[in-house]
């Protein structure tokens, strides 16, 4: 076995994005550790395997399953730290990573720049739910007003409490300056038809994240959009750029 290349923490997707994009993660976990990565995953407060209801969730007690989860691997492995955060997951890891105290590179993939896209989209949820009564616009109003109130709302078999909401609503990917020019990975699946192409969004964050200090590393590859499909789909060009992307990024110099 070679030297260890990394330390890497993944920062999980929301709610049934994380369910649907395990089988994904745990592949592309292998593949890392296999190139020379130490790889850890967890789950956060109320989420998957880890212990409250989803209910219980709440973004500053995430934030703190970041912070232990990160001294973890630093007290276990000496090597560059990554934060791996999928879709909201990169929200959590971009807000987490000024604060770890060494110096964090960043691995997104597919990342939200807004929290308030979730809760918006459960609401979208519960309303199509009701849409065959003829209730749509009435159960989207009720989650409004439920949350409002101060009261847990369950949708899809997600308890959305008040706190959580309103902090989901606040939080946007934003970098911060930094001095010690840490790397940020961006990777996308851009679909399976033609050629993929980074979103407009993306290339608009990226020349933020770059005047922030970062240095940055971009890519589309070809994939459905595994976190929502119906059936449990594989992306393998993503796993393959997630590898090559870290493995250049450690061959051209190692991230201080």
């Amino acid at each position: 076995m070679g030297p260890l290349r990394g330390a890497v923490l993944h920062v999980h997707a929301f709610a049934e994005e994380m369910n649907k994009s395990r089988r994904m993660v745990a592949r592309s976990a292998r593949a890392l550790a296999a190139a020379g990565f130490a790889v850890l995953q967890i789950d956060l407060l109320g989420c998957g395997d880890s212990d409250g209801d989803f209910a219980d969730a709440r973004w500053d007690a995430w934030q703190a399953d970041v912070h232990w989860a990160a001294a973890w691997l630093a007290q276990r492995y000496d090597a560059p730290l990554w934060l791996w955060g999928q879709r909201a997951g990169a929200l959590l890891a971009g807000a987490c990573a000024p604060a770890i105290g060494r110096s964090c590179h960043l691995l997104f993939w597919n990342p939200l720049l807004q929290g308030k896209a979730i809760p918006q989209q459960f609401v979208r949820l519960k309303a199509a739910a009701e849409w065959a009564s003829g209730d749509g616009k009435a159960a989207g109003q009720w989650v409004k007003a439920e949350l409002a109130a101060g009261r847990v709302v369950e949708i899809a078999g997600y308890g959305l409490s008040p706190p959580l909401v309103r902090d989901l609503e606040s939080a946007a990917l934003v970098p911060t300056a930094v001095a010690t020019a840490p790397r940020l990975i961006w990777l996308e699946v851009a679909g399976r038809e033609g050629e993929p192409t980074l979103s407009p969004a993306a290339e608009m964050q990226l020349t933020r994240w770059r005047s922030a200090g970062y240095r940055v590393h971009a890519a589309a590859v070809a994939g459905p959009a595994f976190w929502q499909t119906v059936e449990i789909e594989d992306a393998p060009a993503l796993i393959d750029a997630t590898v090559r992307s870290l493995g250049d990024v450690d061959s051209r110099a190692s991230p201080a």
